[in-house]
Parts: structure tokens; sequence; C-alpha cells
């Protein structure tokens, strides 16, 4: 038991350290400097070993919105990040990282959580504490108090936090028996944490808990070593949560806050989120009367007005001219089916949650369709395929709906009723890499095409530690996860695998573009399905004259025409690019004497297909150019006597401003060009 260990550090150096050794006495052994420096460490030990108790972190931009159960699922791994405290019992791998290691900052903010939670229960010692995970933008707790906090509550915590921070307490990681844990919450009456220590660790373990002066809270960890590494933070807002994301249970006060390792990144954060909020789609689509949500018909159901009915025209129209080129075929399917077909499909059982309930119909019972996939099923099984017909692909712009709970719901990109650009691939197996690698190819078109440049792919698997919330075989599903990996290493495409977030029929691909600010957004979906092709018997003739079984390949690019809308809208901060804007051109003719001008320039811009506005009012021309470019249209074309005469435009360009008299010809010229080109730029 006394032997060393080794420890091999990122050069390839290997260390003998006396068994227990820590990160940090490792780090003070090489340098002081880097002592003070590090924050956390990360080893990689041959077992995989990891500590009872719950892991309090959560990662939006994989896993979306998720319930306060999953985000402590506790996975082991081989390689984890641990305290600079943690004694080092067996051979590792050892990284020790510092400020600039993304990780790092993930700890800080989740010690800054726990400060947090010090603060609070010092100055309200009434309430009980939640969960308080790091997120990538921050932290946050949920709290029980029947008294809801204030904004001048919100404010007495952070200044408490500070003299928690002040205080330079160190975090303390200890063990308690799993039955001494249930006991003491059950006293304190704490049926959150009962919950969490029950369903996540079971009787004769040891459970973990962090403490920093007076306060402990149900913990894995990691935490930077004391309360004085949490230097640049702000409690931010509050929101409501209900406990497990269920309606029906006691409602929570959600604190937000986040932290960073200096003031000046502090400050850059909140400059950034300014440029978010300049860029809200919601106020941006009321401003510029592109859509709106009407509370007499319910939450969750856009209305698109004028302006955001012809972007999504012309969104739709690429798309499906583009399905077309592609060698899809256009399909249309009903609202809604009978139920039946949702317990065959297994939507029913795997997903009826997230469905509206049964109506009941003279012959039977109905619901609405949340996904298009059976409908193109029963078409395909509605004739005889052979081999010579596949691949099959069907495509529709198909309305769908999904019950999302009310607390949840954001404007359009959290919607409840939403048009899914859906396509489903029937397939020989032989054909299935092709058909996803074709798939890929049509989602970075879809992204490039609509401006944004960058993206990043993740991997969606099972998890075959919870078989039950899947359906199919284990060597399918071997078999779809293959094929993905096999069709991403074709394209040469990078990627991070995902475990647990697959679909219950199949594993995805997933394309998540990256925005103007730098913000991850999940649109395009590439998804295996081995599983409906089984459960609807459908078959296809063979070359050897037997009856085979396709395969399935669903893939969405804008994921929904409104939250791809609403990316769209935050990304150009509602200053479209010129092919996908409303009103393309605005005309102010100076005087009545050159309206008659400028009713020619506009029928010569029609003639190009180009959208036009004319504002032939009895107004000041100022007035009337200011409330164009308040439209964010991209050009604004003025018209006197000089222009009138040379059959010329004076130009102002949206962000470049006034260009100038050109030709009329020369203009129109310039705008054939953008349309073809569908540039992102004017």
């Amino acid at each position: 038991m006394n032997d060393p260990i080794k420890v091999t550090l990122p050069d390839g150096s290997v260390r003998e350290v006396p068994r227990g050794t820590t990160p940090f006495a490792i780090a003070h052994s090489i340098s002081p400097r880097l002592a003070d420096a590090v924050v956390v460490a990360r080893i990689r030990t041959a077992a995989g070993n990891t500590t009872d108790g719950a892991e309090e972190q959560t990662d939006d931009a994989h896993r979306g919105a998720q319930t306060e159960e999953s985000m402590y699922a506790e996975a082991a791994s081989a390689e984890r990040i641990v305290d600079l405290a943690e004694p080092l019992n067996e051979d590792v791998h050892l990284w020790l990282l510092k400020e600039q290691d993304p990780e790092s900052l993930r700890v800080v903010r989740h010690s800054a959580a726990h400060v947090m939670a010090t603060a609070i229960t010092e100055l309200y010692p009434d309430v009980k504490l939640g969960h308080g995970p790091a997120t990538d933008s921050g932290f946050f707790y949920d709290i029980l108090r029947e008294k809801p906090f204030t904004p001048e509550d919100l404010a007495a915590i952070e200044i408490k936090m500070a003299e928690v921070v002040a205080r330079n307490e160190p975090f303390r990681h200890e063990y308690i028996s799993h039955e001494e844990a249930l006991t003491g919450y059950e006293q304190q009456g704490d049926f959150m944490k009962m919950h969490f220590i029950s369903k996540f660790t079971k009787p004769g373990d040891n459970v973990s808990f962090y403490r920093n002066g007076e306060f402990v809270d149900f913990c894995r960890g990691p935490h930077v070593p004391s309360t004085g590494r949490v230097k640049a933070f702000k409690v931010m807002s509050i929101a409501g949560a209900y406990w497990l994301g269920d309606e029906k249970n006691p409602q929570l006060q959600r604190i937000y806050g986040t932290a960073f390792y200096t003031q000046k990144e502090l400050d850059a954060h909140f400059k950034h989120l300014e440029e978010i909020k300049a860029r809200d789609h919601r106020v941006l689509g009321k401003q510029l009367d592109l859509f709106s949500i009407q509370e007499l018909a319910g939450s969750g159901l856009i209305f698109w007005h004028p302006k955001g009915a012809i972007i999504r025209k012309t969104m739709e129209d690429w798309m499906r001219e583009e399905c077309l080129r592609r060698g899809y075929d256009l399909v249309v399917t009903p609202h809604v089916m009978r139920r039946e077909l949702w317990k065959i499909s297994g939507h029913e059982g795997f997903y009826g949650d997230n469905m509206y309930a049964p109506m009941e119909l003279d012959d039977a019972e109905y619901r609405l369709k949340p996904m298009n996939c059976p409908g193109h099923i029963l078409i395909y099984k509605n004739s005889p395929k052979s081999y010579r017909d596949l691949p099959v692909r069907y495509a529709e712009l198909g309305n769908v709906y999904r019950y999302e709970r009310s607390g949840t719901m954001h404007g359009l990109l959290r919607v409840r009723g939403f048009t899914q650009d859906d396509a489903h691939i029937f397939c020989t197996p032989q054909q299935i890499e092709d058909e996803v690698v074709a798939c890929v190819e049509f989602a970075e078109e879809v992204l490039h095409k609509f401006g944004f440049t960058e993206f990043k792919v993740e991997l969606s698997t099972w998890d075959k530690n919870d078989a039950k919330s899947y359906v199919g075989a284990p060597e399918d599903w071997e078999l779809a996860v293959n094929g993905l990996k096999t069709a991403l290493g074709r394209k040469g495409i990078p990627y991070k695998e995902i475990p647990g977030e697959a679909a219950f029929y199949g594993p995805k691909i997933d394309v998540k573009l990256v925005d103007v600010l730098g913000r991850l957004w999940q649109l395009s979906t590439v998804q295996f399905d081995f599983n409906l092709p089984k459960r609807f018997e459908l078959e296809y003739t063979g070359e050897d004259g037997e009856k085979h079984q396709p395969v399935m390949v669903h893939r969405a690019l804008f994921g929904s025409v409104e939250r791809f809308f609403g990316v769209l809208i935050e990304h150009y901060a509602g200053a479209f690019p010129l092919w996908l804007a409303p009103i393309q051109i605005g005309l102010v003719p100076i005087s009545e004497k050159h309206t008659e001008y400028a009713k020619k320039v506009k029928a010569e811009l029609e003639a190009i297909g180009l959208r036009v506005e004319l504002d032939a009012r009895n107004e000041q021309m100022k007035a009337k150019i200011r409330e164009l470019a308040l439209q964010k249209i991209p050009f604004v074309l003025i018209m006197g006597d000089k222009e009138s005469e040379a059959s010329a435009v004076s130009v102002r360009t949206r962000g470049k401003g006034d260009e100038g008299s050109v030709p009329l010809a020369d203009f129109i010229a310039r705008c054939k060009t953008l349309l073809a080109d569908k540039s992102a730029t004017l």
C-alpha cells in the first residue's frame, strides 16, 4: 500500500511520488509559481473509477433543456477533473490546468455557485437548496422559499458573496455515509437533497459533500482551492423553475449568476450580452413587423405577418427547389392521424409526453402529429418497391405540433406548432453511407447559403446502460453508429460523440451553426433509423427476387422554419441580405414632380423580381429616408431632377451610407448579381 505511484505529465516525463500525493503538491514541486497559477487538475486513470455522489454540471450547448434529475446523472470516465487537493492513489496521467484552460472556468463557476448558495443561506436561513450547476455562460442555484426574491435581495446576495470571497474559506471534500446523509436532510425537511441522494447513491455508499466555512452541500465537485479564487462575479437575474421540471411540483426560484477570472472579462461578457439583447429576435420581430404570438390564440403559436411571411416563402421556395435538384420528391401529409399509427411507430410510448392528448372522432382516436416520418412511411408502403426504385427520397415542409410546457417557450426558438423541413430517405444498406454523406453536404450548403460560415458537428449515440429508452438490438445500434462515423470520416469532418443523446429509434448527426456572436445553435440533424422500417414491415424486392427491408434516414436541415428564422433575425440583427429582405429597395422621390420617374424605376426593379416600396407621401425627404432606414432595407434610392434626366438613381446602401448617383442600368446589374449569388453582403 505504501508503494509509490507513477504520475505522467503532459511532456511525457514520469514522476514517482508517494501514494496520496495531491496535484497541488506536484505543481509546487515543479514550480511555486505554477502552484499559484493552477486552478484544477485533470487526471486519466486506467480504471476509470469515479467518486460517489452527484455530478453537478450541465452543458446547455450540447443538451439543450434538461430536467433537474438529468443534470445529476453520474457517468464513469477514465478521464476526469479533480480538485488540487485530491489524493492520487494510483498511476495517473496528470494535467495541471490554469486559467487559459476551458475546463477551469467551469470549475470556477461551479465554485461561484457554492459561494452564492453560502450567501443565500446566511441571509435567508429558512431556504432549501435544489441544485447549483455551472453552465456554459455562468451558473445558477434553485431555491425553495415561500417569499419571492426581489431585485434588492439579489443586490444583497452579491454583497454577501463578496464577504464570503474575502473570507477565503477552503473548499473541503468530505464524505458522509448514505444513511447519515439521508437522516440529516430528512430532519431538515429537505426533500430535494433526499431525492438526489436516494436516486444517485445507494445504501453503503460514502456520499460526497463539499464544505466551505459553515456551508455544506451534497456535491461531487470539483472546486477551486478556496472561495478567494472566485474573484469577478455578478448575480444577474431570477426566474421560476418547477422541481424536476414538472409543473405539478413546487415552483422553485432559480437565481442566475456568472463568474470570470477578471473584471475585464466580466465587463466584456456584459458588453456581449448587450449585443445579444440588441439582436433579440422577439424585439426585432415586433419592430420590423415580422411575426407575433397572440395571447388569445395561445402560447407557442406563431402568426407570420406579411413581411415575415415573404421571408418564409423565400426560404421555403429555395429549400423545395434545392430538394428537387437533389433528387427528392415533394409530399404532403395530414396534420392529424389515428392514434394506432403512433402506437406502431413507437411515438405513443417513447414520445407520448411531448404529444397533444388524443381526440375522439367518430371512427377512432386521433393525435396531432409531432413528426412527419410515419406519414412518409405510409406513402412508401402504398406501392411495391424494387431495388431499382431505391433510394426513395420524400421531402415535406410539414406542420407538426409538440406539447411544450408553459415555462419553456421562447419566441420563435421554442414553440408548440412549427414547420419542419423534413425528409426521409428509404434505401438499401449498401446505399446508406452515400445518402448520409449527401445529407451532410446538403446541410453545409444550407448554412453557407444563409450566411453561416462556421459549424460544429456532434454524433449522438445511445446509452447502453439505459436500453429501455431505445428500440432495437445492440448490433443494430452498433451498425448504425459505425455507419454515421464512416460517413463523417469520408467528409473529413471532426465531430464530438455525445453518448445518451440519440433519438429513441437511432443515432444522429447534429450540425450546429455558429452565429456572428459566436453562439452555437442546434438546427440541422441527420438520423439513422433501422427501427421504423421494421415496425412498419417495409419491403423492397431485391436483385435476387427476394423481399428485403430498407433502412431509413431522417433529415431536417432548417430544423424548423420558425427556429431557423429566429436565428437568422439574430444573426443579421434584422438586416437581412438582399435576397431575403422583405422589402429590398426603398424609393424616395425628392418632390411630387419626381414621382412619375420613381414609378418607372419601381416597375423596372420589380421586373427582375425585386420587392420595392415607393414612398410618394408629401413628407420631408429626410424623414422618409429615416423611416425606410429603420426598416433595415438594403438599398434606398433617391430621385431628383439630375437622376430623372440621366436615368440614374442616388444610392444609399445600408451600413455604408450615400454612394452617390449611378446609372439605373448599373444598379439593376448589381442587384441581379447579388440575387444570383445570394450574397450576404451588399
